[in-house]
């Protein structure tokens, strides 16, 4: 499912849109499987998103490697930056970071 961003003069980016984007933006970059979207925000000039991506399959599939993907959009849903913050295996527990 292809998500574009608003054209001019249309309502701005919603969280949603933004949350879809980032996905999209990571699976291009990446051409790893993303799981999810695990966080959306607001920022100063755009938006952030943290994306969990299936980095290694694994056999059994509880052995897979997992990662998060904070990505940094423009208003417009633009790409502006995207870095690996957290690699780990599916199942471990999360020390309350948030991946951040």
């Amino acid at each position: 499912m292809a998500v574009t961003p608003p054209e001019s003069g249309e309502k701005e980016l919603t969280a949603a849109t933004a949350g879809l984007l980032a996905l999209e933006h990571v699976r291009k970059l990446t051409m790893k499987t993303p799981v999810g979207v695990t966080m959306v925000e607001p920022a100063e000039d755009g938006w952030v998103a943290e994306v969990e991506v299936v980095e290694e399959r694994r056999i059994p599939s509880s052995a897979d490697m997992l990662a998060l993907y904070e990505v940094e959009m423009d208003l417009d849903g633009n790409l502006l930056a995207y870095r690996r913050t957290r690699r780990y295996g599916r199942g471990h527990t999360d020390p309350g970071t948030g991946g951040r």
